[in-house]
């Protein structure tokens, strides 16, 4: 980290810290790619495409933009108003619970500093349980 007496140390954003372009999309992949081999999510991908291609993109682009990257996403997209979007799907805890699943081991095999891991797990989990929908059976 650089610093320059007269501002103090430089900041890097999580975008930065996750690495960037490369490394949201590595970390977005991985995400994927186990929820398209896991059993342990089988529930969740039957909610997605037949090709994840399309959600592999709004992902990146979404989380790039969350964690302080290019604004790409609402450019493109404008407010992300999740829940909204996520209407249409039936999210109930099986489904987050599945989602965190694969989130919490691609967040795990991504190299960040721990102290990001733990801040990115703590508001994805939020983030998650925001997007359920419809009641546990």
């Amino acid at each position: 980290m650089s610093s320059d007496p007269a501002v103090g140390p430089r900041t890097y954003t999580p975008y930065e810290l996750l690495g960037g372009d490369a490394g949201v999309r590595a970390l977005v992949d991985r995400f994927y790619d186990l929820m398209d081999s896991s059993a342990e999510a089988s529930t969740v991908r039957a909610l997605h495409a037949a090709s994840l291609k399309a959600s592999r993109e709004k992902l990146f682009l979404y989380l790039s933009y969350w964690t302080g990257g290019p604004q790409t996403y609402v450019e493109q997209r404008g407010h992300p108003m999740l829940r909204a979007r996520h209407l249409p799907f039936p999210i109930s805890s099986r489904e987050r619970d599945e989602w965190l699943w694969c989130m919490d081991r691609a967040l795990d095999q991504h190299e960040m500093p721990a102290e990001l891991r733990e801040q990115l797990r703590e508001r994805l989990h939020g983030l998650a349980d925001h997007m359920r929908n419809r009641p546990d059976a």
